[in-house]
């Protein structure tokens, strides 16, 4: 199950209500590790000291490793995520996340992060099964 969602979440859900902060307190209370993840990223990216802020450290366990594959992998959580924290997420192993201020997507530095030649070049041994 990716997400804890309470009874309340549900019956909105269910009547067809459901307002994006209640689903980002649901997201937030389930994924912590992925929330905070990237909330760091968004705080390093708004520094203005780089085009965009990367995790290059491993999760501490799989548990936190499934927490950000499960964020990562929604459509709906990681929309989410972006719209919440205002930026655009880019994605290429199983711990390389990436924080871009949005209008940088598509742009040189957010294509070369995203390219098929990154992804190889982002690979080790230790990542085959992550």
């Amino acid at each position: 199950m990716s997400l804890e969602v309470s009874q309340q979440l549900l019956t909105k859900a269910e009547k067809g209500e459901v307002q994006e902060q209640d689903f980002m307190e649901s997201v937030r209370a389930s994924l912590p590790y992925a929330y905070d993840l990237i909330a760091r990223l968004t705080a390093e990216l708004r520094s203005g000291a780089t085009e965009f802020a990367d995790n290059q450290t491993p999760p501490p366990s799989e548990r936190e490793r499934g927490q950000l594959l499960r964020a990562l992998s929604s459509d709906a959580i990681r929309g989410t995520l972006e719209r919440h924290f205002g930026i655009a997420l880019a994605f290429q192993n199983c711990h390389r996340v990436a924080a871009f201020h949005p209008e940088a997507r598509g742009g040189d530095t957010h294509t070369r992060f995203t390219s098929l030649r990154a992804q190889i070049l982002n690979q080790s041994p230790e990542l085959r099964d992550c």
